[in-house]
């Protein structure tokens, strides 16, 4: 997932694992002052004006789609999605994520007349290579200190083993004082820490009453699926000069469209719900966006989302082979009618690891509280049931999980899928909570 020019060879490992900033400036569409719908706030920046403020980050953009209310930005290095009221900036190898935050801050406030945040979320895998990342993100304690410099009231978090598979958060909470989208940046708040490793969850086929959450409205959701040592055979649909003939030239988003549905991608989620855009890079990698209208009244209604999105990144080269998945549309724990055809997180999880198949994974599922609250009341949080899922997808054979063959992608080269969860920590923050868990493959 990265763009080296035609004469340039690649120098070195490249860095698969993102570094993803997300920016609130408001607590949705409506609540942006003289909003008129989704088309308003930060969708109304000239592109040119990103593409400045990427310049100090050090990528491109290749491609855009656009939503009802999401502007889906395809980069050179990962992904830019722009809604009216928020901003999630994702970028992998050596790019300058968080040198952007200055320049992001000065486009909301002269571009869309949004000057204060609402709330920051910066988080980012362990790098394989970090003597080769630049600025402050040669070091955890240095990305701390550039964020905290400009959000005084934010907090820093290490979840998981600090010598194997962690991820590192730094994430800021607005005070209940102005919770209409007035914070300042330096907001400080109280903060429900609580780190809890819960192990009795032995689930079986047998699960609790389902967690529908496609029925909140103002919950924020998000699943990521960070996978490594991916399968040879998984990496080989990724190796673009491999399959190019040396006389044809590659055209980039028509094979990766083409690769997208030879492999599976195109069947994550329905077809009818999702616009996908997608780039083969040369000599290897790949990368898409996808804006999926998981409400029919997507774009009708500010203070109502109904248009999510997901966004892949395949880092193939064998040494460091690396594929993330992440998607902010609320998944229900298992198949319900109310979704619309959306395939419940446990689906979800075997559909994309059955395409990259990797030997370790880490999943994370980060919902706003709110959501989580809610959930509690048919006697599971969303955490909780997230965590049965995780676990009930990955550590069971295939023919036991009520998934029918039918919904996972034919083209599994004898991959098994069968894994041992090594890490498991659920966290309550500040208006959110997470559930975060660690697999590896078994032999």
């Amino acid at each position: 997932m990265r763009f080296i020019p035609a004469n340039a060879t690649p120098t070195g490992p490249f860095e698969g694992p993102e570094k993803l900033l997300e920016i609130w400036f408001a607590p949705s569409p409506a609540d942006i002052p003289g909003s008129s719908g989704h088309r308003d706030g930060l969708r109304r920046v000239p592109r040119e004006v990103w593409e400045d403020m990427l310049d100090i980050v050090k990528c491109k953009i290749l491609s855009v789609i656009q939503g009802t209310e999401t502007d889906a930005y395809l980069l050179s290095e990962s992904s830019l999605f722009v809604s009216p009221h928020r901003l999630i900036l994702k970028t992998c190898g050596t790019t300058l994520n968080l040198l952007g935050v200055p320049r992001i801050l000065e486009i909301a406030r002269d571009h869309a007349s949004l000057p204060t945040v609402y709330r920051l979320f910066y988080s980012r895998k362990a790098f394989m290579f970090p003597e080769r990342q630049l600025g402050p993100h040669r070091d955890w304690r240095e990305e701390i200190d550039f964020l905290d410099r400009i959000f005084p009231g934010g907090a820093a978090y290490t979840i998981g083993k600090v010598n194997g598979d962690h991820w590192l958060l730094y994430i800021t909470t607005p005070g209940e004082e102005n919770a209409d989208g007035g914070t300042r940046p330096n907001t400080p708040s109280e903060r429900a820490i609580n780190g809890v490793d819960e192990e009795a969850d032995t689930p079986g086929l047998d699960d609790p009453p389902a967690v529908d959450l496609t029925d909140e409205l103002s919950h924020d959701y998000t699943i990521e699926i960070l996978m490594t040592q991916l399968s040879p055979s998984a990496c080989s649909h990724f190796m673009t000069s491999d399959h190019i003939p040396e006389a044809e030239e590659l055209e980039p988003t028509s094979h990766a469209l083409a690769l997208s549905q030879e492999i599976g991608i195109n069947e994550l989620f329905p077809s009818h719900l999702t616009t996908l855009d997608a780039y083969s890079f040369q000599p290897c990698g790949y990368s898409s966006n996808a804006l999926l209208k998981w409400r029919d009244d997507a774009g009708t209604n500010p203070a109502r989302n109904g248009e999510g999105y997901y966004t892949i990144h395949v880092t193939p080269e064998s040494g460091w082979s690396y594929a993330s998945f992440e998607c902010n549309v609320p998944l229900p724990t298992r198949p319900s009618e109310q979704a619309k055809h959306i395939p419940d997180l446990k689906t979800l999880i075997r559909r994309v690891v059955n395409i990259f198949q990797p030997g370790r994974l880490t999943l994370t599922l980060f919902v706003s509280s709110e959501g989580n609250n809610n959930a509690e009341e048919d006697g599971e949080s969303a955490v909780e049931a997230a965590q049965r899922a995780f676990k009930t997808a990955l550590t069971m054979p295939r023919g036991k999980l009520g998934v029918s063959a039918s919904a996972e992608p034919a083209r599994t080269d004898g991959f098994s899928g069968v894994y041992k969860r090594t890490d498991k920590i659920n966290y309550e923050f500040g208006g959110y909570d997470l559930a975060f868990a660690t697999f590896e493959l078994r032999s």
